[in-house]
Order: structure tokens, then sequence, then C-alpha cells
């Protein structure tokens, strides 16, 4: 089953990258199924596949060639006439490990005056996060196996239901890279899939260090994550170096459609950061220059 999962997202990766490089050069390629048909896919001898169909690569592959090929920007960048217009659309973060009470009591202050759509820490602040934040619509969100995506998948499930219990009302959790790239795939999806089950029906965004991966491996990652059931992918942790570039952005809103959210961190420090990630694809902006970016202050954020 492990190689037949590695052969599949490996067919679906090499049709998303044909794709969009079709797409580059105006050119289409034809699919070797009919999206959102009923009927099975033909094989490559033409054959219809059976009705258990999940190892064929052309059913699974035509699905997310189509979101490709359909996939466009859920904001659109007129919709944005002022600075402060980008508020809704960030998540205020916290995620240094020194972070104090008060630090993270001031950041939800921070995130309810100026109408920020969440505030995000570490899994051991989301508590306090959310009693500051209660009674108002700012979303309390707890990052999970953070920054590293290197615990077992129990671990960062048990983690997943321990932060929701203290309040937390979305989940970011990073990928497992080190998997991803020697291509255990299984252990990938289990390990998305074990959070994203946790934390039902609250939405997971699963982290995938772009700045770490090659365009290969971020499509393989949009790929599993949405099969996992993930309701957003997101560039970065902020603490691996890199950080979100509009690049990765619009490939990661291509990949995954219009029905998973791309949010873009690391590295968003101004208005024009914002906007340019927003113009690329980015429904939800990670910063903690957020004041920076909705006032036109100068800010001296890392992350």
């Amino acid at each position: 089953m492990a190689d037949e999962t590695a052969q599949l997202v490996d067919e679906i990766a090499s049709r998303v990258r044909r794709r969009l490089d079709a797409l580059r050069a105006g050119t289409e390629e034809p699919c070797t199924a009919s999206p959102g048909s009923n009927k099975p896919a033909a094989g490559k001898d033409g054959a219809e596949c059976s009705e258990s169909c999940f190892t064929c690569p052309n059913v699974s592959s035509c699905a997310t060639v189509s979101a490709v090929k359909d996939g466009a920007a859920r904001i659109a960048p007129d919709r944005i006439r002022t600075s402060a217009d980008i508020a809704p659309f960030i998540d205020h973060t916290l995620l240094k490990p020194d972070a104090t009470r008060d630090e993270v009591v001031k950041l939800a202050e921070e995130a309810r005056k100026y109408g920020f759509a969440t505030v995000c820490v570490n899994s051991s602040n989301v508590g306090t996060a959310a009693r500051v934040l209660s009674g108002s619509k700012v979303v309390p969100i707890a990052v999970v196996g953070f920054p590293l995506g290197a615990a077992l998948p129990s671990a960062k499930a048990f983690e997943t239901r321990e932060a929701i219990r203290c309040g937390a009302k979305e989940i970011d959790t990073v990928i497992n890279i080190g998997a991803l790239k020697a291509r255990d795939y299984a252990l990938v999806i289990k390990d998305i899939a074990m959070v994203v089950e946790a934390a039902r029906p609250v939405p997971v965004k699963v982290i995938l260090e772009t700045s770490q991966l090659s365009m290969e491996e971020k499509i393989i990652g949009c790929v599993l994550s949405k099969a996992a059931g993930a309701a957003f992918v997101k560039t970065s942790t902020g603490f691996a170096g890199g950080g979100a570039t509009a690049e990765d952005v619009a490939l990661m809103r291509r990949v995954v459609g219009d029905d998973v959210g791309v949010k873009a961190s690391g590295g968003v420090r101004s208005t024009d950061d914002a906007m340019k990630m927003i113009a690329a694809g980015a429904n939800r902006i990670g910063a903690s220059a957020s004041v920076a970016i909705v006032t036109g202050a100068k800010s001296d954020a890392k992350y």
C-alpha cells in the first residue's frame, strides 16, 4: 500500500507540474479523464478502472489538475482600498519561546482593537488568549508540533485535543518535513489526518515550511494536506529561514484550488508585503508585525 501511495502521489505531482508549465506557456494539456464525471477513468491500456480506484493515478490526478486549471485567488486585491482593510485577513502572531503572559494578553488586546481575524500562539498560551478574546469575534489559534513537525502523530493529536480543551478554535500543525522528503507519504498523510480528526470540527492548517522544500515537495505537501482534510495550507513557521513568497503562495493556491485556504506566513512585515501575498492567492496572513501592516508604522518584528 505504501508503494501504491507513493506512486499515486508522484503521478499527481507530475501532472500538476505539467499543468502549471502548460499554463505558463499558454497551452493546454488534455486530462486523461473527465473531471466531475462519475465514470471511472480509462487506464493506460484503455480499460476502465474498477470501482475501487484509489490507487489509479488518473482519477485523483484529474481532480487535482482540474483544481489547478480552475484555481484562482479568493480575494480580489481591488477589495482592499486601505491598509486597515487587511486586518480581517491577519492572524496576529506571537510564537517566540520566551513569550510571557503579559505579552500574550497584549497580543489579544491588539487583535480586538484592530479587528484581526485571529491570534496565533503556542498551545501553552492559548488558554490565556482565549480568555482575553472571550466575547469577541477574534479566534484563538494554537500551533501544534511547532516548529519542527517531527513529533509522533499521536503526540500531535494529543496536543491538538488539549489545545482545543484550553480554548483553541483553529489549529496550525507543522507537516512532518523529514517524512515528506523521504517520500514516506503514508506517514505524512497519517500525521495530518490524525490532527484533523483530533481537531474536528475545528479547522486545521498545515505548515509546509516551503523554504525547505523543492517544487515537487511543495506540490506533494499541498496534495497530501488536502487529501487528509486540512482546511488550509500554510507557507512557513518563520523559524527555519526564508518565509512566504508570492511565488509559493500562487503555486499553493493553484494546487489546492479554491476550496482550501492558503495562509502566507513568515517575513510579512508591511502593507506592501501583505498585498503581494493577497494578490498571489492568500486568504490569510500570519504576521507578528500586524499592527504595523494596518497602520503603516515601522516594525522590527522578525516573524
